[in-house]
């Protein structure tokens, strides 16, 4: 297990600002740092749930920046959505 030291949330922020960034430039939208660091580990947390569900949850630097990148991509398509209006309510 790793330990909750200050190194690893650093990697955390890093691996957020990554996957934000890179979900940011795939879905073409511009969000800005903060959003993206924000959506960056909310989509850390979506994809680690949605990856875990299926048995694909551990792995290194990369996997996590990976797993985190697509969750980050699919809420940054929800928050498009929510913003566009096209979600029923």
């Amino acid at each position: 297990m790793e330990e909750a030291s200050g190194l690893g949330f650093i990697a955390w922020i890093i691996i957020g600002i990554l996957a934000g960034f890179i979900a940011e430039k795939v879905m073409k939208t511009d969000m800005g740092l903060l959003m993206n660091l924000a959506l960056g580990i909310v989509g850390a947390l979506v994809g680690g749930f949605l990856f875990g569900l299926v048995g694909m949850g551990d792995g290194g630097f990369i996997w996590s920046l990976i797993v985190a990148t697509i969750g980050a991509i699919l809420v940054v398509w929800i928050v498009n959505k929510v913003r566009s209006g096209s979600v029923t309510r």
